[in-house]
């Protein structure tokens, strides 16, 4: 017999059993055992705890005690941890990852970076997930340092000795000021005009591609490290700058932000690539997330 107070796994499993069959014979036919196995796992359980789990007297049907209910939800996550332990073990055998460390350029449109970790959830339930996010040679910064083990990455990154790096698409980049900034009124502006006005500029903050720029069009330049910071500074009218449109698609319909036409801009796509390490090849849930990525794109 168990040690006193130390319920087992099993038993624990039965008194569920007996809970979500609505009682022993149902419990006892679902476990593919025999009436008095269910019964017996159930009595030791209840001498273990001290406490009387179902009320087998005054119903036909057991019903749990006061008790019986506050077991009942330890019970289960005592058993779904243990479920979670052995699908993470089954997994390792297979050669699946414990942890999956994704490293995004703020510039992936959201939509796109749901979607694949709504996929990611659904398909590898047992994988803990790390996610970074940065903005230009800050991905392949993270990837070389192995802080992440995939990462989404620019252009600006896609020479970087020691990664390799696989197409997923781009987003346009639209240039883009506040109704109330100069260069939003009159329509098509002269050329060089642009440079007359403080453009913001999203920075580098990684060693990898420092000092290279890209989209910079104004002699004056404010430059942050934070994409959500640009977008606030450009709604105020702070200056101008080029916005991933998916992020600002919203802001352009409802009028707070207009997109600007200049001529000195040139029509931008920013490239997307999925990147990682030579020397660490990813895993079957990194590998996937890559996939996923790329038939975004293909769609």
């Amino acid at each position: 017999m168990p040690a006193p107070g130390r319920p087992t796994l099993d038993q624990l499993e039965v008194f569920l059993a007996v809970e979500e069959a609505g009682g022993f014979a149902a419990a006892a036919r679902r476990l593919r055992r025999a009436n008095s196995a269910v019964t017996y796992a159930i009595d030791n359980l209840e001498a273990q705890l001290g406490v009387s789990l179902f009320d087998r007297i005054a119903t036909r049907r057991p019903v749990l005690t006061d008790a019986g209910r506050a077991v009942l939800e330890e019970a289960r996550a005592v058993v779904k941890q243990v479920d979670l332990l052995r699908a993470r073990t089954k997994g390792l055998w297979a050669g699946l990852e414990v942890e999956v460390s994704l490293a995004v350029d703020v510039m992936l449109p959201t939509a796109r970076l749901v979607d694949a970790l709504q996929g990611f959830q659904a398909e590898f339930p047992t994988v803990a997930l790390r996610l970074h996010a940065e903005a230009l040679g800050g991905i392949a910064q993270l990837i070389l340092d192995r802080t992440a083990t995939v990462g989404v990455s620019g252009p600006l990154s896609a020479n970087v000795a020691g990664t390799e790096v696989i197409g997923i698409g781009g987003v346009r980049l639209v240039p883009v000021a506040a109704p109330c900034h100069p260069l939003a009124a009159g329509g098509p502006q002269p050329p060089g005009r642009a440079r007359d006005f403080v453009q913001l500029v999203l920075t580098d903050r990684s060693r990898i591609t420092e000092g290279r720029d890209f989209g910079v069009v104004g002699v004056r330049t404010w430059r942050l490290g934070d994409l959500g910071a640009k977008h606030a500074l450009l709604l105020a009218g702070l200056g101008w700058g080029a916005m991933p449109e998916p992020a600002i698609r919203a802001d352009l319909a409802a009028g707070r932000l207009v997109a600007l036409d200049l001529p000195d801009w040139t029509p931008l796509t920013y490239a997307l690539n999925a990147t990682y390490r030579t020397d660490t090849p990813p895993g079957p849930a990194a590998r996937w997330l890559i996939g996923r990525f790329a038939a975004q794109a293909a769609g």
